[in-house]
């Protein structure tokens, strides 16, 4: 006979809009939800008893009766009651996880106008986080974003690397740098401004990518990493991935003419992968 060693369940890709209307000024937050439970199911997978099982499909009705009533404004603070109403109504539960991402949406600007009910998408960057929470009242917050995608023009190079008989890349002190960031980071506490936060490390991780003189992707991968734990004392790691999505110069000289770094083909297949987490020492 096999042990079950480790079991979980829930409900994903459960879709939520919900508007927030101040008199004629509205916010639209629009998330994808996860729902996953641990606890004492094993009656469940060995036996066939679903005495102790809530339905997935009510695990997503959850989500549109809670969100109407709840008062969080951001997806951490939400995810935060969503586990603790699973963890009141189901002794059978031992721990909740509760995965989140949000598409961007902003309000339409148009003719210096900043209108009140209409929204256009922000490109195709997710805001993410992470709740979990035990029945021992243990709660941890991992937010962050995803394809945050950004390029520099100047202030790139790569220089001075490895080179063998298969190398072909040639060395170059001004290159395109593009890039589709993925962050998370670990707040220190789950009872923060989280929405604030989440702004300042943005901000910070798109100023350094900016001015930071690189000399290669891991290079400023460090550089934002070192720049968001500086600026946000709340959070004790953070790990990045920076896909280098290329940009290649094309040679025009068959054509007679030159090519001062102003034409290139972009490319996304294959791209290089840079991947690291830092953490506050001690």
């Amino acid at each position: 006979m096999s042990l079950l060693a480790e079991d979980r369940y829930g409900k994903s890709r459960v879709r939520l809009v919900k508007v927030l209307r101040r008199g004629e000024w509205h916010d639209i937050h629009e998330w994808t939800f996860e729902i996953l439970l641990e606890g004492d199911f094993e009656s469940c997978f060995v036996d066939g008893d679903n005495s102790k099982i809530l339905p997935t499909d009510t695990m997503k009705n959850t989500v549109y009766s809670l969100a109407r009533k709840s008062p969080a404004e951001c997806m951490e603070d939400f995810a935060k009651e969503l586990a603790a109403f699973f963890l009141e109504r189901n002794s059978q539960v031992h721990a909740t996880s509760i995965a989140v991402s949000e598409k961007s949406w902003r309000h339409l600007e148009t003719r210096g106008t900043t209108h009140p009910s209409t929204f256009v998408q922000s490109g195709g960057e997710r805001q993410t986080t992470k709740v979990a929470m035990t029945r021992k009242g243990t709660v941890s917050v991992e937010s962050g974003l995803e394809n945050l995608v950004v390029l520099k023009t100047a202030n790139s190079a790569f220089l001075g690397f490895v080179k063998d008989e298969l190398t072909t890349l040639g060395e170059t002190t001004d290159r395109l740098f593009g890039t589709a960031v993925r962050a998370r980071w670990k707040y220190s506490s789950a009872a923060l401004p989280f929405a604030p936060l989440r702004s300042a490390i943005r901000e910070t991780l798109l100023s350094t990518f900016a001015a930071h003189t690189s000399k290669s992707v891991q290079h400023t991968l460090y550089a934002m990493g070192q720049a968001a734990l500086a600026a946000v004392p709340d959070i004790d790691e953070i790990e990045l991935t920076l896909p280098n999505v290329h940009c290649l110069l094309v040679d025009l000289s068959r054509f007679g003419q030159d090519n001062p770094n102003e034409i290139f083909v972009p490319t996304d297949e294959p791209s290089g992968y840079i991947e690291a987490r830092l953490r506050r020492p001690g």
